[in-house]
């Protein structure tokens, strides 16, 4: 939220873009008409109020401390549980990886002139406006619908906006790849079979989203595909090469460790990597370097409304070489299907290099 101009002159002059709760006066009652929230009972308001302010404590800690690359801000998530928050997730899957999507070979040249570039898929106009999944743990479906829209509109169609509600309805999940399915988690590659398997994917338009569990209403004769996908292909595990390879050519689905993100307002965030559990799908639309930081970055489109992060998206740690590794040690909660393996190693802030998936049009 902006300040006014005659609040901005009293605080001496505060950045257009400063937000209420830098301010030391922000209250609980500020932040409940600020985002709208209305709760069962005055009961349930006091819990929130508790949990909101001892966030905004931690939050102010955080922003203080200068030795920090990324500001934390106030959000929809700030009057929840980190138990509630994991809720929203919904990407736990371990399934049999099909890494075998090869790009043209590159030189070390190569990608030394993709190190000093930057890439940014929302000024080629490739990228639909972000949206927001709600309560519901539907992340792997907004991943799956906005990376295969920009790929149907790089294949040299229009840049349509797809149904996250159809891949919800329609996508069943007897292994229990990425949770039990719908609202309750699944994978993107669950999905893109699912969308061959139906023959497209509905537009938003003609399938709007509810963020529910419902019943599958697609069908060919009842509501006419929006866009198609002939494949998909892993990238291989944990490899940066082939990642800013493959960002070369199009936005990626990629799974991340998202628990440090819900207080997330702003910088670069580099994640502790000690114990990493993979449990969101997001959209990689790029990468570059801070102007004030020289920080490398890779630039990631989060579901969660415009109104969190940096306009919906986030920027998260990229190394050049070293990136952190980490051993999850809860892949049931993060990437696996029903009896896969009991810990995976995953690199990269975030784990943003350990399951990168590319969807296949033929033009």
């Amino acid at each position: 939220m902006k300040t006014s101009v005659g609040l901005c002159l009293i605080l001496g002059c505060l950045a257009a873009t400063t937000r209420w709760h830098q301010l030391l006066d922000y209250s609980f009652e500020r932040y409940e008409k600020e985002f709208n929230k209305v709760y069962s009972d005055e009961g349930e308001r006091l819990v929130r109020k508790a949990i909101f302010t001892q966030k905004l404590a931690e939050i102010r800690a955080h922003n203080s401390d200068s030795s920090k690359s990324w500001k934390k801000g106030v959000n929809q998530f700030t009057d929840r549980t980190v138990d509630e928050f994991k809720k929203i997730m919904g990407n736990k899957h371990h399934r049999a990886r099909n890494p075998t999507y090869e790009f043209a070979h590159y030189s070390t040249e190569q990608l030394q002139r993709w190190e000093a570039a930057d890439v940014d898929w929302r000024t080629k106009g490739a990228v639909t406006a972000v949206k927001d999944q709600g309560s519901c743990g539907s992340c792997w479906t907004f991943a799956t619908a906005e990376t295969l829209e920009s790929w149907w509109f790089l294949a040299g169609n229009s840049l349509p906006i797809l149904s996250e509600q159809q891949i919800i309805d329609c996508t069943p999940n007897p292994n229990q790849c990425g949770g039990t399915g719908g609202c309750e988690g699944g994978t993107v590659e669950l999905a893109y079979d699912r969308i061959i398997a139906m023959g497209g994917i509905a537009s938003e338009a003609d399938y709007p989203y509810r963020g529910v569990d419902g019943t599958c209403k697609f069908s060919g004769k009842t509501v006419s595909p929006a866009a198609n996908l002939t494949g998909w292909k892993d990238l291989p595990t944990n490899d940066y090469a082939s990642v800013l390879a493959a960002i070369q050519t199009g936005p990626l689905a990629i799974s991340v460790d998202a628990s440090s993100w819900s207080a997330y307002e702003s910088g670069v965030l580099t994640c502790d990597m000690s114990n990493p559990d993979i449990d969101h799908a997001v959209q990689l639309v790029g990468y570059g370097v801070d102007s004030t930081t020289n920080d490398l970055y890779w630039l990631v489109r989060n579901s969660w409304s415009s109104g969190w992060g940096e306009d919906g998206y986030i920027r998260l740690k990229r190394f050049s070489s070293g990136d952190p590794c980490g051993d999850d040690t809860t892949p049931q909660d993060g990437d696996g299907c029903a009896g896969g393996p009991t810990d995976v190693k995953v690199c990269g802030s975030c784990g943003i290099l350990y399951d990168v998936v590319v969807p296949i049009i033929k033009k």
